[in-house]
Order: C-alpha cells, then structure tokens, then sequence
C-alpha cells in the first residue's frame, strides 16, 4: 500500500465525525438534486410522448352550434394541418355509492374506433358497439374512486331527460392529464365527484339536439404556422354560430397545471441542490484548512522526498473526495426513492398511461458531476495556499496570529467584560471569513426552514380566504341553460334552503391594444353575502352600478387600472362590442376574473334578466333530501357541495406537501447540525492546547466549553436574521413563480412559521452542542500539553 494511502486512511479515521457531517449533507443535496431533476425529466419525457402519441391539438374552439360542413372550410385554413369536430356538454349523474350528485363531462366519440385528435387509450373493457346510446367509458381515475365495474350503470340528465348508461370501459386521453373540469371550475382533481365520460357521437348529438352539428373543434398546426393567424382565421369562421373564441394549447387547462409544474420542478432541482452542495464545499474547506495548517510540516517532507504539487493536491483531493463518494451513492440511492415516492404523488394528479418511474441515468451522472465539482471548490482554497511555499518554507511553523487591539479593548471595555466573553469575541475577531461563511451556513438552514413552513402558511391563508370569506354558499348549481330569476323560487323550495343568490357568467373577451384575454364576465346580485368580492384590505366590496373589477392578475395582464377603459367582445348571441370603465382592482388567488353587477351587466347587454347559475345556504339536516332531489331536477348541469371542495382541498394538500415538506425540514436540519457541529469540532482541535491549558490553570469544564461554544451560539443568533430575511426572498421566489391563469400562491409568512424556523435550527445546533461538550469532557489534558497543539 502507498505511504499516501495510508496517510489518507488515517486522517478519514481522525476526522471520521466530519467526513460524517459533510457526507450526510452531501447526500441531502444529492437526494433533492436526483428526485427533483428526475421530476422535471419524468413529467417533461411522459407529457410529450403522450401527446404525440394519441395527437393532442394544439388550438380549440367552442361554438354554440354550427353544423359539420363548417369543419371543411377549417380544413382550408392556411396553416391548420387536422380538425376534428365533437359533441361536448356537462351533466349531472347519479353514481352507485355516491351520496351526493357528481359532475360528468361528456364527450363524443366516432361510431367507429379511428385515429383522431385528442386520442383515447383504451385501460379496460371495450369500445361501446356502434348504434348503441347507453354504452359509455368513464375516465380510468372516476371509476377507480367510485369502484366502478363493467356493467354497471351511471344515471345522467341529458339537456332534461333522464338516461341509463352502461359502463362498458375506462379510457384515458392527453386532454385530461390534470383532471379538472374545463374552465378552471376547480383547483384539484376531485376524482369521486367528477369524471369524463365519452359517448358515441350519434346518441350524445341526438340527446343535446346537436345531429348533423357540433359545438366544439379541435385542430393541429403545420410544422411552422403561426397559431395566432390561424386563430383568427378560426373565429371569424365560427362567429356567425355562436363562437366562443379560438385559443392555444397553452391555455387549456389541463396542460397549463402540466406544464408550470414542469417549468416548477425545473427550477426548483437547480436552486435547492445548490444549496446544499454550497454548505458542502463550505464544509470540506473548513476541514481541509484545518487538517492542512497542522500538517504543513509533512507536506515540506513530502516535498522534500519528491512529491510534486499535483501528488499532494490529488492526495487532498482524496480526502475531499472520500464524503463525497459516500454522500453521492447515498444521495443517489436516497433521490431514486424520493422520486418513486414524488411519481406516486404525481399519479394520484395526472393522468399518464404509463406512471412507473425508472432512474434516469443522465441524472445520477449530473448529480456525480456536480458533487465532484463541490469536492474541488472545498479542496482547491484549502490546498493551494500549502501548495504554495517552499519545502523549508514549509518546514517552520505556521505564523503566529498578529494579534492587534480588538473592539474590546479600542473602546476601553476589557477589564469589564467577562474573560469568556472576551474569549469569545478575540477568536471571531482572528477568523472573520470563516465566520462569515458559518453564519451563511446556518442562515441558508433557517432560509429552507422558513420558505418549507411558507406553504402551509399560503394554503392555510388559501383554504380560510376561499371557503370561509369569499364562497361562503353551501351549494353551487349551474344550469343547462340561461333561466329567467323565477328560478329563485323554485330552488327555494328545496329542503331546508333558506337563502338563494343567483349570477350570470358571460364569456368574453377583454382588450386594451395588443393585450387580449379570455374570461368571464360574471354578475353578482346587489348586496350577495353567499359569493363575497373582497379589496385589497380583505373587506367585502360591492360590484359598483357601472364599470368593471378586475383581479389583479388579470389587471396587470391587461395593463390597466381604475378609471381606464377596456373594449369587451361578448362571445355570445348578438356578439357586441362593449367599451366599459375599470372600477376597481381586486386582490384575488383564483383565476383571471371580471365582475359587474347583476343588473348593470344585463343593462350592458341590452337584456331581460337572466341566470347560469345560483348559490344556496342549506340546513345541514337536509342535505340528504336535496342530494336526491338535485339528482332528478332536469334544469341542472352540475352541482357542488362545497364541504365537499374543501375537504378535497385539505386532502389533496396533505398528500402532495407531507413527502415534500418532511423531506425540506430534515435536510435543513442536517445542514444546521453540520455547520455548527464541523465548526466546533475544527475550533475544538486548533484551540485543543489553549483550552487544556485553561484547565490545568483552574478554569472549570463549563467554563472552557462556554468559551468555545459561546462562539458557536453567537454565530447561530447571527444567523437568524440574516436567515429569516433569506428565507422571506425564497418565499418572494416561490410566490411569484406560483402565477397562472388558475391560481396564485399568496407571499405570507407568519410569526409562528419565523418561530419554527429559528427553533428548529436552535435546536439543531444545541444537540451538536451537547455533543461537543462530551468530547470536551474526555479531553485528555496531558496527552495534549505534550503536543504542539
């Protein structure tokens, strides 16, 4: 064996506790790196290909009616490449096992199995047999959750008819990886109460009085067209039958949750490792810098004997790499099953064919690559100032510290301060860089504490904003079709309904020059409670009797603000053109939204009143009854217990963030034990001589340890400010990348999140405390006033 082999497997043995330290921090920043980047890679890989395989469009429409030869002059479109034409429409079911109703999204498909847009897989069962109307398939997810079986049937109103349809498959399609109801009506997928159904075109156009007709298309682009022209093209073609307006894939929503949690994953596997691997290098250089300055004199021998420069830094390097080498295979072995379990999570979300997760080679050489790169950053510092002298040079000891009057003693305070404390601030004082890179350290473990805690303090924030200030209702309805206000009456006859607010939703499309975005317009009655618009202070406001208000987001999209003017296209009968003032903004976390009044939208409109939709406060003794009743009222397109929606919700929420979370809190934990614990250990060993001295004079074991980790605590208060203020700027991060046309992740972070963030890093660096304390104990004082040390 090579005398530097050997030398390297003693020094891994003496500082065996360190290498420990720094090989478990190297393995949390390797574990986030491979889970989160195998992510990125796992959600990008399968979103493609499952487009491409089943031919997911790339610009829809809906219309209200337009018979199929319009679908020829699409095709003659420059630049559209496919179009496929279908029946689509909502329903309310009677699901076996299901208390209340559930919410169904039926959509046509060929009499005939054929390639078309937006495919569908086929999971179980078979494709329904031609002429048959009452043969459905069910997304795979819905008939899961409500164990649904071949055979069995689902109750549905079709456009106020009730009809029996027979389970004879479960499908999945590209439309619907994030399984929500189109229009963003929810935030997560609610699998037991809602679920798509496809439909032989013939019997779904015969039920919805739409045979020889269709009233949404979807269409694929040549290689290269502009999606805007075709766009354009497209609404000018569907406006004369009642177009709603033509957009992108981008803005479906399905692929608008898909893909900004790609862009997430993406961002978040590059920020978060490099923290991690950052405090690790820290961590190999404040060992190295020590383990190099006590061996100055055997690198002048090694020197001497003819080793050259590159041996030595290869055998440091060595050293580096020994941590290094156990954190990466941990880390690796540690992220593969973080990813496992991060693809289990994503399952239960998006609907893919295929949701197995395999380890992603190019990774784990990413993440190699990278711990490597820590390994030589930690090294290179610590080495190249040895590297440097000359073997004689070398030879003679260290230079001793210039000592130099301190703050202490400049302002005359010395001999009134305590000697520990004036211990204490003289060695911070000798090494100010070193420090300065602790309190980094400590600081980015209180920063990954705090912004980990941010996400339960915004969804708490979300879930009480929501469900208990904004939508205050205990039922939605929505209607199949728009209803005159008498409908008041006839919902208040339900049992147990003792208050009904009805609204009006309008599609429309806002502009202010170049800016254009597609919404609803929707219309509140004066003085509603149940559905609340709420200002920037969180006070209800009323929808004034002119003019518009507008969320936030959709405000700044727009670029405008109160007392501007926006044109707003109808996208409904007549299609006018509306020029209406900006009243006011509203602070809002769900979608892009634009109110008015209930009767000053209908002024606007130049119509009688009317509603899409009503929101009812229900005794809860009733709920049974009127779950029964709204399974048969004919009028109804869906219907939602909002009970329902927030316990999803809370679900939903423990399940994603639990593994997540957990996994962020523990790793910032280790990084708070490693720093303080490296820390005191290396000024433990270069203040070994000093502190045995202090003894054998008479200082007791409490006073000695308070010495040394007296300076670890003061870097760890340090450290708290600085690490809350790094942690709000994470937060900041994370909230401004959580803006969508769904939702927003609001930016609070409260003082009992503060609180947790500073204990738990207190309390990590207390336990390396203890542990420092111990070996202060069995410092042997004789064996240590013999060396040099």
């Amino acid at each position: 064996m090579k005398a530097l082999t050997r030398k390297l497997q003693r020094d891994t043995w003496h500082y065996r506790s360190q290498v420990a330290a720094i090989a478990v921090v190297m393995t949390c920043g390797v574990a986030l790196f491979v889970a989160l980047r195998s992510m990125h890679g796992y959600l990008r890989d399968r979103q493609a290909s499952y487009y491409a395989d089943y031919h997911f469009a790339e610009v829809f429409a809906q219309v209200k009616r337009a018979p199929l030869a319009v679908a020829t002059v699409l095709r003659a479109i420059p630049g559209v490449e496919a179009v496929e034409t279908r029946v689509v429409s909502s329903a309310v079911l009677d699901v076996p096992g299901l208390p209340e109703p559930g919410n169904g999204w039926l959509v046509s498909i060929p009499e005939h199995p054929r390639a078309m847009l937006n495919g569908i897989l086929l999971q179980s069962g078979r494709y329904p047999t031609a002429g048959r109307a009452d043969e459905v398939l069910v997304s795979a997810a819905f008939a899961r959750a409500n164990h649904l079986r071949l055979g069995d049937a689902l109750g549905a109103i079709l456009r106020g008819r009730w009809e029996t349809l027979r389970l004879v498959g479960t499908a999945l399609s590209p439309e619907f990886i994030y399984e929500i109801p189109p229009g963003g009506a929810a935030l997560f997928p609610d699998n037991r109460r809602f679920g798509v159904i496809w439909m032989l075109e013939r019997g779904l156009a015969s039920a919805f009085d739409m045979t020889g007709a269709f009233n949404d298309v979807a269409l694929t682009l040549a290689p290269a067209a502009p999606a805007a022209d075709v766009i354009a093209r497209v609404d000018r073609v569907l406006a004369p039958y009642g177009g709603l307006g033509a957009y992108e894939r981008k803005d479906q929503v399905s692929d608008q949750f898909v893909s900004s949690e790609i862009a997430e994953t993406e961002v978040t596997s590059i920020l978060l490792p490099s923290i991690f691997l950052g405090v690790t290098a820290f961590l190999l250089h404040l060992v190295l810098s020590r383990l190099v300055a006590t061996e100055r004199e055997q690198i002048a021998v090694l020197k001497a004997f003819g080793y050259t420069n590159g041996v030595i830094a290869r055998h440091y390097l060595g050293f580096a790499l020994v941590p290094v080498s156990f954190g990466t295979v941990a880390g690796g072995a540690l992220g593969i099953w973080l990813a496992s379990e991060f693809a289990r999570i994503y399952a239960r979300f998006y609907q893919f064919p295929d949701v197995s997760y395999h380890p992603d080679v190019s990774v784990l050489a990413m993440a190699v690559a990278a711990s490597g790169g820590a390994a030589v950053i930690g090294a290179l510092g610590a080495v190249r100032g040895a590297l440097a002298l000359p073997p004689a040079e070398a030879m003679k000891p260290e230079t001793p510290a210039s000592f130099r009057p301190g703050l202490l003693d400049r302002a005359g305070l010395p001999g009134r301060v305590p000697l520990v404390a004036r211990s204490i601030v003289r060695s911070l004082q000798r090494r100010p860089a070193r420090a300065l890179l602790a309190v980094l350290g400590l600081s980015l473990a209180v920063a990954l504490t705090l912004s980990g805690r941010f996400m339960f303090d915004a969804l708490e924030f979300m879930r009480r904003l929501e469900f208990y200030d904004v939508w205050r209702q205990d039922l939605s309805v929505g209607f199949e079709r728009q209803l005159a206000p008498a409908v008041r009456w006839e919902l208040g006859r339900l049992p147990g309904v003792y208050h009904v607010e009805l609204n009006r939703d309008v599609p429309v499309r806002l502009r202010n020059g170049t800016a254009i975005e597609r919404t609803a317009l929707q219309g509140f009655e004066e003085g509603a409670w149940l559905r609340r618009i709420l200002g920037p202070d969180r006070e209800a406001m009323a929808a004034p009797a002119g003019g518009l208000l507008l969320s936030t987001i959709l405000a700044r999209r727009l670029h405008v603000g109160p007392g501007d003017t926006l044109s707003v296209e109808v996208l409904l009968g007549r299609r006018q053109l509306l020029r209406l003032p900006v009243a006011g903004i509203v602070e809002e976390l769900l979608g892009l939204s634009a109110y008015m009044r209930f009767d000053a939208l209908h002024r606007a409109l130049g119509e009688s009143p009317t509603a899409t939709g009503a929101l009812l406060s229900i005794d809860a003794e009733s709920r049974t009854a009127v779950n029964q009743r709204l399974k048969r009222i004919p009028a109804l397109h869906n219907a939602v217990w909002m009970e329902v929606v927030r316990k999803g919700f809370e679900q939903t929420i423990a399940e994603s963030f639990r593994i997540s979370i957990t996994s962020i809190l523990l790793f910032a934990i280790i990084i708070a034990s490693g720093v303080v614990y490296n820390a005191a250990r290396v000024s433990l060993a270069e203040r070994g001589r000093e502190l045995a001295s202090l003894r054998v004079l008479g200082f007791t074991r409490g006073e000695v340890a308070a010495m040394l980790l007296g300076e670890q605590a003061v870097l760890t208060v340090a450290a708290f400010p600085i690490g809350l203020a790094v942690g709000q700027f994470l937060c900041w991060l994370v909230s401004t990348r959580h803006v969508s046309d769904v939702f927003r992740i609001p930016l609070i972070v409260t003082g009992r999140s503060q609180a947790f963030a500073v204990g738990v890093v207190f309390l990590a660096a207390a336990g390396s405390g203890i542990v420092i304390w111990r070996r202060i104990g069995r410092l042997d004082l004789v064996a240590v006033l013999k060396t040099r040390e």
